[in-house]
């Protein structure tokens, strides 16, 4: 089993910034996995936001965040981040850190196997 825990949401107002964090645990070492952020808003299905390769070479973004939203890992730590600027209501979600033993960036949902509690990421106008 891996754990995997969000923490760094809250309430921001519009164009500000947050950075969110996602610290891995458990037996396996992760290092190696594809990780990803995602989000849900109520009443919405999850959405890709930003997945980044296990050695931090590739990255890619939701086109909804793309120049706004940053992501980055410190293996060293098992720590995944999410850098947000530029913060816009529609960013109002649950945000989800994930992750899979799949050498492949992918925005698919279903291709990330252990997933986060989820953290509150609140934009006010």
């Amino acid at each position: 089993q891996v754990q995997l825990v969000e923490s760094g949401g809250g309430l921001v107002q519009a164009g500000g910034s947050l950075r969110l964090s996602c610290a891995a645990s458990g037996r396996t070492f992760i290092s190696t996995y594809t990780m990803g952020w995602f989000r849900q808003a109520p009443g919405k299905e999850r959405e890709f936001v930003s997945t980044i390769s296990w050695s931090g070479g590739s990255t890619y973004y939701a086109d909804s965040v793309t120049g706004r939203f940053t992501i980055s890992r410190d293996n060293a730590k098992n720590t995944v981040y999410l850098q947000m600027n530029s913060l816009k209501p529609e960013d109002t979600a649950v945000y989800y850190c994930a992750a899979t033993p799949l050498r492949i960036t992918t925005p698919r949902v279903n291709a990330y196997t252990y997933w986060g509690q989820g953290t509150q990421v609140t934009v006010s106008s």
